[in-house]
């Protein structure tokens, strides 16, 4: 079997059936990032590995400051979605012998900016040859304190769903230019009880499913509530990936303080609450059209 008839999902599950994990393994494969650390230690470690590959996640003819700082924000979005804040990165990237040097600086220079921003530190990676498409990719390890780790594994029935910013427009550009949701993670974590959270990468169609598959619930959302990037229809916002807001729930008895709350330190960066999760699991709808990014389909 082809794995194209799997689909992405399906297929990292097979993957990872089964893998071995040390007693201090807190969580492994399936979430945002891997945590790792003793059942009683304050601060667990982070760890994150991602990339992007010329033609499914940038084009050549992009400004390579733009392609450096998207490859390292993805990994940052990441470690924001589980609670944290990024510690050190590993840079691997491999080019054909044709690539001009000024671009690899240009892939630098997108990197070390996105690296201050967020205090990463880079320490190291590798260089290596590609007989085809150019990719970077990250490895990156961060740190959160135990009480404020968020898995997507959290959830309940019952607790509201919420996400920030505006969806849709990845196809314009919007991807290359992101900002990871770091502050407003940090700050959601410090304030208030977040069960379950996740970063929309391959668009809410096909995150939100997996965030209420992790908390074992079902959801119901409405589309009219979608906050759209302007121009963007409610299909785009659904199904065009690489967003990188936060998706994430919180009981009923929270929402009132945490909308007025956010609005006084947000004021800028919208917060929608776009529906709930559910009793009962997830159900497949395999021929609806607003499926989100799957690298296989």
């Amino acid at each position: 079997m082809k794995i194209g008839t799997l689909g992405e999902d399906a297929v990292v599950a097979v993957l990872t059936r089964g893998l071995p994990c040390g007693k201090n393994v807190r969580l492994g494969a399936g979430d945002d990032c891997a945590v790792i650390g003793g059942v009683r230690d304050r601060v667990w470690q982070l760890l994150k590995t991602d990339c992007v590959v010329e033609g499914v996640h940038f084009l050549a003819k992009e400004k390579p400051p733009r392609i450096g700082w998207k490859a390292l924000c993805r990994a940052v979005s990441d470690i924001a979605a589980m609670g944290g804040w990024p510690k050190h990165a590993l840079i691997t990237i491999a080019v054909s012998r044709d690539v001009k040097m000024a671009w690899l600086r240009g892939i630098y220079a997108g990197l070390r900016k996105a690296a201050r921003r967020f205090g990463v530190s880079i320490v190291g990676g590798e260089t290596s040859r590609s007989p085809g498409p150019a990719f970077i990719s990250i490895a990156l390890t961060g740190e959160v304190e135990r009480a404020r780790c968020v898995t997507r594994g959290g959830g309940r029935a019952g607790d509201f769903l919420f996400v920030t910013g505006r969806l849709g427009g990845s196809r314009a550009g919007k991807h290359l230019d992101f900002v990871p949701r770091l502050a407003e993670a940090r700050w959601l974590t410090g304030n208030f009880q977040i069960p379950a959270m996740m970063d929309l990468s391959d668009g809410l169609a096909a995150d939100l499913p997996r965030l209420a598959k992790a908390s074992g619930c079902g959801f119901e959302i409405a589309g009219d509530k979608i906050p759209r990037t302007r121009g963007c229809m409610v299909a785009q916002a659904l199904g065009d990936g690489e967003d990188f807001e936060l998706l994430f729930a919180v009981s009923p008895s929270d929402v009132q303080s945490l909308e007025g709350k956010w609005r006084a330190k947000f004021p800028k960066l919208p917060l929608t609450q776009i529906g709930t999760l559910t009793r009962g699991a997830v159900r497949a709808k395999r021929k609806s059209k607003h499926r989100g990014y799957d690298h296989f389909a």
